[in-house]
């Protein structure tokens, strides 16, 4: 393929991402990413304000994410600290071997072997808000009473949360994810949480207990290897990352269940969890919800997928493309789970792939698969084209009326 250099369109006539995804058919990517895997080369488009190039086709994913002349970090200069400065570090925006460093101070805490040992503990959870919901009856939102406030409780477990916090904990995940709160309302409501990581992480010095945000005070603040501001932005990074996406999973995921009443069936007979984990794993390869996030900028020039990309580009990984594309799984319009979905890039790839992966996926399996048991008459409330979809970097749904 020959290299190109340039798109002659202005900026003003360059598509935006995220893209909005067609109404009658909300859980398939946006149609033009199709065209856009087809085209030569990378597409160029609007994304934050700023010209990128759109990575679309599954393998030139994979190679970008792998290519150490391709930069995590993005963040514009005002956030990052200045000569003399003390900031917090956002280490999934650091490159290797600072990434390296300090991922490996919390990997411990999402091992395979940690996470399926929380299956209890999240099955409670689960068990309760599922209950709660049952007992108010039919109509009920899932989203507000489900998909929201399990995995902000998944997270204050691995935080360390005492238990006498926990609603104020939920208060503010609830407020800061709702769709329906003003952004003034967000912001106030981060704004709280991280103030209060910020006090977690102090009073975990003279308290601490069996928890990420313990052995980070423990282990690596006490030893000077890591500064309190990091330690307390690590555990709200883990805290927005892991709720929002996990909790658009859960309400989605749901969507495409239904849409499927016989894979819905088998979720709540099976106890096989080959079965169920394979089901999620081709829930996250189908629904793909990370439409944006995942940038990079070249530190030199390069050729990726047949395009020039010169130092300073930025360039935006379009996961949901990917997982879509033939050259990856054969007729991926179709949600079969009985294929293998090794390999596909919902958690994203390579040494920045998401360091929650172990986590999600045990909250996914005990969250479909208890709701398939428990209801199994469930069903929208409202006609499918009556359901509201947020188009944001994070896929997702406002609300989800169910009845059973």
């Amino acid at each position: 393929m020959t290299a190109t250099t340039s798109d002659s369109r202005s900026e003003t006539e360059l598509p935006v991402v995220p893209a909005r995804r067609a109404a009658h058919c909300p859980l398939a990517p946006p149609p033009e990413f199709v065209s856009w895997r087809d085209e030569p080369g990378l597409q160029r488009a609007i994304y934050h304000g700023e010209p990128v190039w759109v990575v679309s086709r599954y393998q030139d994913i994979r190679a970008a994410l792998t290519d150490p002349r391709l930069s995590a970090d993005t963040l514009p200069d005002s956030l990052k600290p200045q000569s003399g400065e003390t900031t917090a570090i956002m280490f999934a925006r650091t490159d290797d071997p600072e990434h390296h460093r300090l991922r490996r101070m919390m990997t411990s805490d999402f091992t395979f072997r940690r996470c399926e040992a929380m299956r209890p503990q999240i099955q409670e959870m689960v068990d309760s808000f599922l209950g709660d919901m049952i007992n108010g009856g039919p109509p009920a939102d899932l989203v507000s009473e489900f998909a929201l406030p399990v995995p902000s409780l998944v997270i204050a477990l691995l935080l360390g949360v005492p238990s006498e916090d926990l609603a104020a904990f939920q208060q503010y995940t609830g407020v800061g994810l709702d769709t329906k709160s003003t952004d003034e309302e967000k912001t106030q409501a981060f704004t709280s949480m991280y103030g209060y990581i910020q006090e977690l992480v102090q009073r975990k010095e003279s308290d601490p207990d069996d928890d990420l945000i313990s052995r980070l005070v423990t282990e690596q603040v006490a030893t000077g290897q890591l500064d309190r501001e990091t330690a307390a932005l690590s555990g709200m990074t883990m805290l927005v990352a892991g709720h929002e996406t996990t909790a658009n999973m859960i309400s989605l995921g749901t969507v495409a269940l239904l849409e499927h009443p016989d894979i819905y069936a088998l979720l709540g007979q099976t106890d096989d969890h080959a079965v169920i984990a394979n089901i999620v794993e081709e829930l996250m390869r189908y629904l793909t919800i990370v439409h944006g996030q995942v940038d990079r900028v070249a530190t030199e020039d390069l050729t990726l997928g047949g395009q020039l990309v010169r130092v300073g580009d930025k360039l935006l990984m379009n996961l949901p493309a990917g997982n879509w594309d033939s050259e990856f799984v054969e007729n991926p319009e179709t949600f079969d789970i009985d294929r293998n979905t090794r390999g596909h890039v919902g958690f994203g790839y390579g040494v920045h792939q998401c360091i929650g992966a172990n986590l999600a996926r045990v909250e996914m399996q005990v969250a479909f698969a208890t709701l398939a048991r428990r209801l199994p008459g469930l069903q929208l409330a409202v006609s499918p084209d009556e359901l509201k979809f947020k188009d944001a970097d994070i896929y997702g749904m406002k609300e989800m009326p169910v009845t059973w």
